[in-house]
C-alpha cells in the first residue's frame, strides 16, 4: 500500500464517536479494528524504511559519515513528516476501505 499519498491529519481532529462506530455498530469494536490496523501500517512503515535505510549501512561508520550522509536524513525526514498510523487508520475507516470482519460460531 503506498501511504506517500495518504490524505490522513497530520495534527490532532476532534473524531464524533457515532462517526467511529457507524461501521461496526460498536465503539468498542472499531477502536479495536482501528488499533489492529494502526499496528499493520506501522509494520509495513517501518519495514519499508529499515529497507531503504540498510542500502546505507556499511561495516566502518565513522562520525564523519553519519553526519554527512545527507540522502539518509532526508529519507528519514520524510518518513517523520508522514501522517500517524492511526490517523491513517480512520482515515481508512472514513473512507470506508476497511472493515471488520468476524468469524461466527
Amino acid at each position: 500500500m503506498s501511504f506517500k499519498n495518504s490524505k490522513a491529519e497530520r495534527t490532532t481532529v476532534t473524531r464524533d464517536a457515532v462517526e467511529l462506530e457507524k461501521n461496526t455498530g460498536n465503539i468498542y469494536e472499531s477502536i479495536v479494528m482501528l488499533s489492529k490496523r494502526a499496528n499493520q501500517i506501522n509494520a509495513e512503515l517501518k519495514e519499508e524504511l529499515t529497507n531503504k535505510l540498510q542500502e546505507f549501512a556499511s561495516s566502518t561508520d565513522n562520525l564523519e559519515e553519519i553526519f554527512e550522509n545527507r540522502e539518509q536524513i532526508e529519507i528519514s525526514k520524510f518518513y517523520e513528516r508522514l501522517p500517524k498510523p492511526v490517523a491513517m487508520a480512520i482515515d481508512e475507516l472514513m473512507n470506508d476501505k476497511i472493515y471488520l470482519r468476524k468469524l461466527e460460531d
